[in-house]
């Protein structure tokens, strides 16, 4: 790379974000891509692509011809009209150069992704080199730096410099940091002002902790709910606020909320494997519950990988004859891994291997590597958006619950890790009956006997819902027709975390299951508000009668550890 503004920001940038060892295959020179030929040769021949030479000389001659069109108007100061939301602001029509940089910009990109698109490769490759394009279409975007962002300039005259001065102050946080501030994560506490639903820890290991809820009605129904959070993030997105909870709604609803409260691993838990989250988390969690609640059966809901983590036990329980679910909630899971969205970019036999290689016997996949990956899909929102906002500008990030939860990553056990990479995202075995062994049984998720409710958000980038749809085969399949699938508005977070109490958004209905996810869609009705009504009625079928509350939380062997969230969730990632 030459030694540019631009390029010396990239590498800045690049290791301010710590991205994710399984994208060296993006390329390297992302400072001279647009509109240079010998660049995006290069580009293509280091994925191994090609592209076909009248498609090319198309593609060429109708950019040029644009291009003319553009530099025509730049001429006769005619301003460019444009719908990009990064340039709305007023900063970017008042001078016709700022407008037409971004008109050229827009034109870049768009060619890029349209030479992408082109690309002679196999799917899977077409999909990486699109990835990378889109990657590096965001990146330079010119509102990404000071001397083309015009909104940051007129607020450095504006502030008589001082917005640069705190924009540079705060570059310097993050960077000792090791990674973007999305919001004042002064303004939370977990325990004070997040994760404040009242209970206590009555079991604990070194894997996990299980928190018991205290009551909030004088009867309960008979059967407890156990909630199995995903592993790779803090428990808390589903309780960060009384108003958004949904653990305080399960509550709320009459039910028992007990739920899975993950450890976040440091080096005395780099060894720990699949097996062990299956035998010592999720099976111990099941037991935990059942004996406390003193009930063979119980309703048991997983979010994400979560929710695989959870089927697997039930299988393996299974597998030793034993049922203990009466019901089975999976939120935005992925049981069936043929179709990963975007996701699958990072997901080839060289980067599982190389993993392997650092990992499979012992280490941790630090959190930051996971959040880097996660920003990596969504760029402008969860990158560019705040390089813009918190140093170009030099303002502070507002408070925003959901950002805070985001930004507490959690490490990952290596060998777990990878064994899941593996298995599930690479080689797709985990629907497989019989082709995986874990913690000693021969897994079968069709042995998991019980109505199972599944749920996937219609904008959801990392668990598209016709994958999520995929499990209403593979759960409870002799009595397939009671499951039922609903799916929510919105991406993987906001879908699940829709309260009721404010009817927003919609969901959608189809009493009837079908074959594949489109037939259902094309036979579901939208409902307005929250989903989250039409689960709780499924829960209640299943939740047994109606008793009066517990009086006090735990039972004989499962005492009062200490008040919820416990210590587990405040245990940061380094």
């Amino acid at each position: 790379m030459s030694d540019n503004p631009q390029t010396m920001y990239m590498n800045w940038l690049q290791s301010l974000t710590k991205q994710n060892p399984m994208q060296d295959w993006l390329p390297k020179d992302t400072g001279t891509i647009f509109g240079q030929e010998s660049a995006i040769k290069d580009l293509l021949q280091q994925f191994g692509a090609d592209l076909d030479p009248t498609v090319w000389s198309r593609l060429q001659t109708e950019y040029l011809i644009e291009l003319g069109q553009l530099w025509k108007d730049f001429l006769t100061s005619k301003v460019p009209h444009i719908t990009d939301r990064r340039f709305a602001s007023d900063d970017w029509q008042k001078q016709s150069v700022h407008a037409y940089n971004a008109a050229i910009y827009l034109l870049n990109a768009r060619f890029l992704s349209l030479l992408a698109d082109a690309v002679q490769a196999p799917e899977k490759k077409r999909q990486k080199i699109r990835f990378a394009v889109q990657q590096m279409i965001d990146a330079l975007s010119p509102a990404n730096f000071l001397a083309t962002n015009p909104e940051a300039q007129s607020k450095m005259i504006e502030s008589g410099g001082e917005s640069l001065k705190q924009g540079m102050s705060q570059m310097l946080e993050d960077l000792q940091k090791g990674r973007i501030s999305l919001t004042d994560e002064s303004a939370f506490e977990v325990g004070k002002n997040v994760a404040t639903t009242q209970g206590a820890v009555v079991f604990e290991n070194r894997l996990f902790q299980l928190i018991q809820y205290a009551p909030l009605t004088k009867t309960v129904h008979q059967r407890p709910l156990l909630i199995v959070p995903p592993c790779i993030n803090k428990f808390y997105i589903l309780d960060l606020q009384p108003e958004n909870s949904l653990v305080r709604y399960a509550v709320e609803q009459g039910h028992t909320v007990f739920l899975v409260s993950w450890a976040n691993p440091d080096e005395h838990l780099a060894n720990v494997t699949w097996n062990d989250y299956i035998e010592e988390a999720a099976i111990k969690a099941i037991h935990a519950v059942c004996d406390i609640s003193k009930q063979d059966k119980i309703n048991a809901l997983g979010f994400c990988v979560g929710g695989t983590i959870l089927s697997t036990a039930l299988a393996v329980l299974a597998d030793r004859g034993a049922h203990p679910a009466s019901s089975v909630t999976l939120l935005t899971t992925l049981l069936d891994f043929s179709n990963t969205g975007v996701l699958d970019v990072f997901v080839d036999e060289m980067q599982v291997s190389m993993r392997e290689q650092s990992l499979a016997q012992g280490g941790l996949l630090p959190g930051r590597d996971l959040a880097s990956t996660f920003s990596s899909l969504r760029p402008n929102d969860l990158v560019w958006n705040y390089v813009q906002s918190n140093y170009l500008k030099g303002q502070k990030p507002a408070a925003f619950d959901l950002l805070y939860w985001n930004s507490d990553s959690t490490n990952l056990p290596g060998p777990m890790f990878c064994w899941y990479l593996r298995n599930t995202y690479l080689e797709n075995s985990l629907k497989v009956p019989g082709k995986l062994s874990v913690a000693g049984s021969a897994l079968d998720l069709s042995k998991v006997d019980a109505p199972a409710f599944i749920f996937g958000s219609r904008e959801d980038h990392i668990v598209p819902w016709q994958a999520a749809y995929a499990s209403m085969s593979i759960l409870n399949p002799k009595k397939k027709k009671q499951n039922r699938f609903v799916l929510g508005a919105s991406g993987h977070i906001a879908g699940v975390i829709n309260p009721a109490s404010k009817n927003k958004r919609s969901y959608w209905l189809n009493e009837k299951n079908a074959a594949d996810a489109e037939s259902w869609f094309a036979g579901a009705s939208e409902c307005p508000g929250s989903w989250w009504l039409t689960w709780s009625d499924f829960l209640s079928e299943h939740a047994g009668k109606i008793v009066k509350a517990p009086a006090k939380l735990g039972a004989v062997g499962y005492s009062e550890i200490e008040p919820a969230p416990g210590r587990y969730v405040k245990v940061r990632a380094e």
